[in-house]
């Protein structure tokens, strides 16, 4: 789907405040309400917006720990990965899940209550998986910049 620049502004709206109605949103971006609920629901029709979410906060609800974390799998074969992606989308503590080039083959972004909780799902969850040879968890310091937006 080609982009043109009320496209762009409507996308740039929705990601700043993905709750605007239509109305203020075709304002916002200099349209009349239909058009600009056509050009809605064509760029939702075209996947360029898969879904509208809630940001939430997971200090606020119990979940302050975010850990980064590489593994490696004991081989590259399609069941080893395959067996290895299902499991993991299957775990509700893990939040994104990169298949990697270089050093490890995934990595993921895992959030979790506190490091008692995140060692315990390590133990009892991550590397049990047949699939796992290796794990290796980076604890970040401090949250400098965590965005979804992008830029248009």
């Amino acid at each position: 789907m080609k982009l043109d620049n009320i496209d762009r502004r409507i996308l740039n709206a929705l990601q700043e405040d993905g709750r605007l109605q239509n109305v203020d949103l075709a304002k916002r971006v200099g349209l009349s309400p239909s058009p600009c609920l056509r050009r809605v629901r064509l760029l939702e029709e075209a996947g360029v917006i898969e879904r509208y979410v809630a940001v939430v906060n997971p200090a606020k609800v119990g979940v302050g720990l975010t850990v980064f974390v590489r593994v490696w799998l004991k081989g590259q074969d399609e069941e080893t990965v395959n067996s290895f992606v299902a499991a993991i989308k299957d775990m509700p503590e893990v939040t994104e899940c990169h298949l990697m080039a270089g050093d490890c083959d995934f990595l993921l972004r895992v959030v979790s209550q506190d490091l008692d909780a995140y060692r315990q799902f390590q133990m009892t969850h991550l590397a049990r998986l047949k699939a796992v040879q290796n794990v290796k968890s980076e604890i970040p310091m401090q949250r400098i910049k965590q965005t979804s937006t992008i830029l248009l």
